[in-house]
Order: structure tokens, then sequence, then C-alpha cells
């Protein structure tokens, strides 16, 4: 069986989402033979990068924040989605492409609607219900660093792996997954460049990547 191949986009700025998914790319490369990524880093909202890579990608991991892609390059995007393939989505990618902000809901299932203040740790929890989903195999409950996003009316046909609470007493999905077009969708709101240093952050996204494509 061949290497699975991932392709990072990065692009969140305010969440340093090029350090961070560098850093995930070396636990990849430590903890995971079976997969090979690559990088499309963008350096501003305006910047231009061929999206070309997707074209070959089996799954494809996003954390960008309102960029302005436009063009080929977003008509790339749409395909790639449009095909059905895997995706896996970090915390702004909910808000990926400012020309394509139905992303959200069309595709990954969510209703982003901002987010609570920063300051409160939320204690990030998994469903009960749910708890023998592959992606949650060998996770506890454990802590998220950033602020805590609002999902206040996501897709029925979603399923949520966890939740996380705050000490205001706010509860919202942190981390779900849906299937769209056929294909394989994985999104946690999670994401703080804190939670990129939690192992059990890295291990919820490489499970991810491995549900997403099909792997065990």
């Amino acid at each position: 069986m061949h290497k699975l191949k991932v392709c990072m986009i990065s692009g969140s700025f305010e969440y340093g989402s090029e350090e961070s998914l560098s850093n995930f790319k070396d636990y990849l490369k430590e903890y995971q033979q079976d997969i090979e990524t690559t990088m499309i880093i963008y350096k501003t909202e305006d910047d231009c990068q061929s999206l070309q890579p997707l074209e070959s990608t089996d799954v494809m991991v996003l954390f960008t924040r309102r960029l302005n892609t436009k063009g080929e390059e977003l008509k790339r995007f749409k395909s790639y989605c449009n095909l059905g393939k895997p995706i896996v989505g970090v915390r702004t990618a909910s808000h990926a492409y400012q020309n394509y902000l139905e992303f959200d809901r069309d595709v990954l299932g969510g209703s982003y609607a901002g987010h609570f203040g920063h300051g409160p740790i939320a204690h990030v929890q998994i469903k009960e219900e749910n708890v023998d989903h592959p992606i949650l195999a060998g996770l506890p409950n454990f802590d998220s660093y950033g602020s805590l996003y609002k999902n206040p009316n996501n897709a029925k046909d979603i399923t949520t792996l966890m939740t996380a609470s705050t000490s205001e007493g706010n509860c919202e999905p942190v981390a779900w997954t849906r299937v769209h077009n056929g294909g394989r969708i994985f999104y946690t709101s999670l994401g703080h460049q804190q939670d990129f240093r939690v192992d059990y952050f890295l291990s919820l996204l490489t499970n991810a990547i491995l549900w997403a494509g099909g792997r065990k």
C-alpha cells in the first residue's frame, strides 16, 4: 500500500499556522512512517499560491483564515471539495477563504459564529456515545488553550466527537466528522499554538488523517 499523501495548507497568521503545521509535520515524520506530507504556505491573505498539489493529494489538512484567493486557484480548491476527497480542517478552516465562506456550512457542516473571550481554558470532553470512534482511539479528555468557538447550528448529519466547556459555563462542539459527496470530513475548532504542544491534540489530528484517508 502506498504512503498516504497529505497536503497541509497553512495561512492562519493569527495562530501561527506555519510553525504549528511544520511542527506537526515533524511529528508525523517521526511517528507515522506511512504518511508523506507536503506543505503549501501562504505568507499573506493576498498571497497567490498554486493549489495544483491537491490534484494528487489523498488528504488535505487545512489551516487558513480568510485568504483572498480567487480565480483558478479557488476553483481548484472547490473542485477538491466537490470531488468528495478527504479533508481535515483546523480551527480557522471554518472561514478558510473569504470568497468561499459557504465552505463551513456546505462542506464541513459547521456554523461558525465567532468565539467567546480569550482567557478561560476549555476542558475538552469525549462524547460518551462515540467513544469507540477510531479518531478517539487512545485519547482521554484534555485541556485546550484557545478561545472557544461558537458553532450553534451545525448540520444534522455531523457526528460530534468532542465538546468543550469553560469555567464561565459555555459549552460547544469542538470536533466532529461528516461525509461530504462520499468523502470523509473531520473538523476541529481547536488549534491554538499551545494546542500543538499537547500530545493528545497531535494524536487527535493524526488519527483524523488516518481515518479520513481510510487507513487504520
